[in-house]
Order: C-alpha cells, then structure tokens, then sequence
C-alpha cells in the first residue's frame, strides 16, 4: 500500500493538521460550530480573528489487472480542533461571531470541494503501469494547488469575511462549485 499525506498551505487563515474528519462517502461537508471546532489557543500575534486548521490526506492501494491499473482510494479531510483557534475578545457581538463562523464555514466548503474533486479526479483515470505512482502524486499535487489558489482568493477577496458583498459572491461561488462537483462525481459513477 502506498500512502500519501499532502499538507496543502492553504492560507493565514487556514493551518493544516486534523481531527474531524470527513470522507468522500458524505453528501454535506461538516458544519462548523464554535464550541466544537474551535478549542486550540489563539495565536495573539497572528493578525486574524480565527483559524481553521485542516488538512487533506489521501492513500490507496493498487492493483495491475491486464495491465491496466485499479487504485482504491482512501480520501479525506480533517478538521484539527486543537489547533483551530478563535481570539474570542475580538468577536463580543453575536452578529460578528456569525458572520465569522460563516467565514470559516466557507473555507470547510471549499476543502469538501476539493475532496469530491480529488475522489473524482484520482478515480477516474486511466494510468499507466510504469508511472502511476508519479502520474497520481502529480495529480494530486495539482488539485491541491487549485484549491490552495482557491483559498487564498477566497480571504483576498472577502477581506477575510469583513466584506460582505463579496462574501455573498463566495457564498455562490462555492455553492455553484459543489453542485458542479456533485454532479460531476454523479455522471463519473454511472
């Protein structure tokens, strides 16, 4: 069995590591909660509120049949509660505290998008004996790329949750991407 971590830099506001986790099996990514997710110590000297750690792991096992290669893969996404943090003097106001999580939320929804797309992407391909071990880690080190692009965007562009219009552009931007990666993963198993 060949295992494979890949630790993707997300962003500032997203660390890697893991805890909760969630599988490419599950139809809804995890939904954030204060009290839950959030119990590591607050970095005071990071300029952010809050941080969500994560981290996407993926392994599989391979088998040469007719020389042709079937790779079971093993495909997650981990939410480290001990180091995601929130600087809870920072976010007195409940309405700020839920734009917040909303924020964070955002970051969780990109990354189960990167899972169905990595569950569909490795899956569904045809690779060859010689180098299919390369032929996979390179593919995975492109998704994780796109998506830490993603991230990174993601913060840039909402401010980091403080601009409001364009987190409400995210909000359908990520919610347009997991339809298509639902569907996409729906037409792939059939």
């Amino acid at each position: 069995m060949l295992f494979k971590k890949l630790i993707l830099p997300t962003s500032l506001l997203l660390l890697l590591p893991f805890f909760f986790a969630f599988k490419q099996d599950i139809i809804q990514p995890v939904q954030l909660d204060w009290e839950t997710y959030f119990k590591g110590k607050a970095d005071e000297r990071s300029p952010f509120i809050a941080l969500t750690a994560m981290t996407w792991e993926y392994s599989y096992n391979s088998t040469v049949y007719r020389n042709r290669v079937v790779i079971k893969l093993k495909n997650e996404v981990r939410i480290d509660k001990n180091r995601s943090w929130v600087k809870w003097d920072k976010i007195k106001d409940p309405q700020v505290r839920a734009s917040l999580l909303h924020h964070e939320q955002g970051h969780v929804n990109i990354q189960y998008i990167l899972l169905s797309e990595a569950e569909r992407v490795l899956k569904n391909r045809n690779y060859s004996v010689n180098s299919y071990k390369a032929q996979i880690a390179e593919l995975a080190n492109q998704i994780s790329s796109y998506f830490d692009t993603m991230q990174r965007n993601y913060d840039d562009e909402t401010e980091h949750g403080s601009n409001h219009k364009m987190q409400a552009r995210w909000d359908q931007i990520i919610a347009d991407k997991m339809e298509e990666s639902r569907a996409a993963t729906l037409a792939s198993q059939q």
